[in-house]
C-alpha cells in the first residue's frame, strides 16, 4: 500500500506529456487528519506537540493532483468528495508545503480559496507509510517537472545555433583513390655475406703497431721475385679474401693478426731494388 502511488505517477506523466493541462492523481491517502495550528511568532519551524494532536479539527481523504507544473493537495470528505480545502504547490520543498522538526507523519500546508486568500494548516497522517508516500509523491512530480525543464532549455538552444550543412554543393565532387597506394621500400636484410663491418680480430685485443721511425703513411709494401709466388686462395667459410704467401712474404706482411691500418715493418734492402727495376 506504500508504494501504491508508483503506477498512478508513471501513467500520469505520460498523460500529462500527451495533454499539457490534463489534470493527473499522483496519491491518494484515505485517513489525515487537520488541526488548527497557531500562528508562527518567529522563524522557529513548526512543531507538532504545540498542536492539540488528540483532537483533530478535521478529518477526511487526501488526494494529490498534477496539472501541468503544479501539484495540488487536495482536503476532500471521505463520503462525498466534497472540496474541504487545497494548497497549489509550485515547488517543492517550499512554503506550500512544510516539515515539522518534531516529527515525520505531521506537516503544515498554506490552503488558498479561489479569491486568493491564503491560511495555514496542519496535516497528520496516522501511519508513517503514508506521510512517507506524501513526501515522495510531491518529491517525484517536481524532479520530473526538473528535467522537462531543462530538455526544453536545451532544445531551444539547439535550434537557435548554427546548423552544420554537410551535403554537396552544386557541381562539387570528390575522388577516390582505391587500391593505388604507394609500396613502401622494405629495407633488405644484411646477411653475412653482406658489405658490413669486419669481424674483430682472434683473440679479442688489437695488437699496437710496430714502432718504426717513418711517418704515419700508407706505406707499399716491397718484396722480391719470390712475392710473384702469392697464390690467392678462396676460404669457404668467410666471403673475405685472404692473401696467403710463402715464407718470404710473410716476413714481410708481418702477421695478419695486425689490423690493416698498421704499418708493416721496412722491407729488406735487396727486394727494394727489384721494384725499382720494374
Amino acid at each position: 500500500m506504500s508504494h501504491y502511488h508508483n503506477s498512478h505517477i508513471n501513467n500520469s506523466w505520460t498523460k500529462m506529456a500527451a495533454e499539457g493541462e490534463y489534470e493527473s492523481i499522483l496519491c491518494v491517502k484515505p485517513d489525515v487528519n487537520v488541526y488548527r495550528i497557531p500562528p508562527r511568532a518567529s522563524n522557529r519551524a513548526y512543531r507538532a506537540a504545540d498542536w492539540k494532536l488528540d483532537a483533530p479539527d478535521w478529518s477526511g481523504r487526501m488526494r494529490i493532483t498534477a496539472k501541468g507544473k503544479a501539484a495540488y493537495v487536495k482536503l476532500e470528505d471521505k463520503i462525498s468528495g466534497e472540496l474541504f480545502a487545497q494548497a497549489p504547490v509550485k515547488e517543492y520543498p517550499g512554503i506550500a508545503v512544510e516539515t515539522v522538526s518534531d516529527s515525520s507523519r505531521y506537516f503544515v500546508l498554506r490552503i488558498q480559496d479561489d479569491n486568493g486568500r491564503s491560511a495555514f494548516i496542519g496535516v497528520g497522517f496516522g501511519d508513517r507509510g503514508d506521510a512517507f508516500d506524501f513526501n515522495v509523491a510531491l518529491q517525484d512530480h517536481f524532479k520530473w517537472v526538473k528535467q522537462e525543464t531543462e530538455l526544453s532549455k536545451n532544445a531551444q538552444l539547439g535550434d537557435s545555433g548554427p546548423k552544420l550543412d554537410l551535403g554537396f554543393k552544386e557541381g562539387q565532387t570528390i575522388t577516390l583513390n582505391i587500391g593505388q597506394g604507394k609500396k613502401r621500400d622494405k629495407p633488405r636484410p644484411q646477411g653475412s655475406g653482406g658489405f658490413g663491418l669486419l669481424p674483430p680480430p682472434p683473440g679479442g685485443k688489437i695488437a699496437p703497431p710496430p714502432s718504426s721511425g717513418l711517418s704515419n703513411h700508407n706505406i707499399v709494401p716491397q718484396m722480391g721475385s719470390t712475392a710473384t709466388g702469392c697464390l690467392l686462395e678462396l676460404d669457404s667459410s668467410n666471403s673475405n679474401t685472404v692473401v696467403q704467401s710463402n715464407t718470404s712474404s710473410d716476413l714481410l706482411w708481418g702477421e695478419f693478426s695486425a689490423p690493416a691500418s698498421s704499418a708493416p715493418p721496412p722491407s729488406q734492402p735487396q727486394n727494394a731494388t727489384n721494384w725499382i727495376q720494374f
